[in-house]
């Protein structure tokens, strides 16, 4: 009997939070082994809903005190299912000046979510069909030309649209 109640609540808080994100239209995650190899492309594919819509698109990354840098580097790439490619070399701050990290979470790894195209104008997937994103790590120490082979302290990347809020 004890055993069905925890199931229960488990359940319960689930659904609590899985209905609570009405914005979501995709949300997924990929793991990063130990290191984050610079030549280790991260792939994700969706078929979005509708054409017209606008939508807010999101990286999304969980990093541990591992990560030693301030910002971090990526070359997203967005292909289209016609042959149109988008590729974004992008900056992002992931602590604050006193050094401590930005992000969401309690534990050591930090939630991050991180405006990829939406946060000025909506994006609108204007064409029907299955679209490929690409995302990898583009970093570099200060002073050198090469990039940084293997990055430590991101566990997860992931790729997040959201419908976008009208005002």
């Amino acid at each position: 009997m004890q055993k069905n109640k925890y199931w229960f609540i488990g359940l319960l808080i689930v659904i609590i939070t899985v209905s609570c994100d009405a914005n979501r239209v995709f949300d997924e995650y990929k793991s990063v082994p130990d290191q984050w190899d610079k030549n280790n492309v991260i792939e994700f594919k969706v078929t979005p809903p509708d054409s017209t819509s606008n939508y807010n698109l999101f990286v999304n990354l969980r990093n541990t005190e591992d990560f030693k840098y301030s910002n971090l580097f990526l070359i997203v790439e967005l292909n289209y299912p016609n042959g149109k490619t988008l590729v974004d070399t992008l900056e992002y701050a992931m602590t604050n000046p006193d050094g401590t990290f930005l992000g969401t979470g309690f534990t050591d790894v930090k939630e991050n979510k991180l405006w990829y195209k939406g946060h000025k104008t909506p994006f609108v997937f204007n064409e029907q069909g299955e679209y490929t994103i690409n995302i990898q790590q583009a970093m570099r120490q200060n002073g050198s030309v090469d990039g940084i082979d293997k990055l430590e302290g991101i566990t997860d990347v992931g790729f997040r649209i959201e419908h976008a809020q009208t005002p």
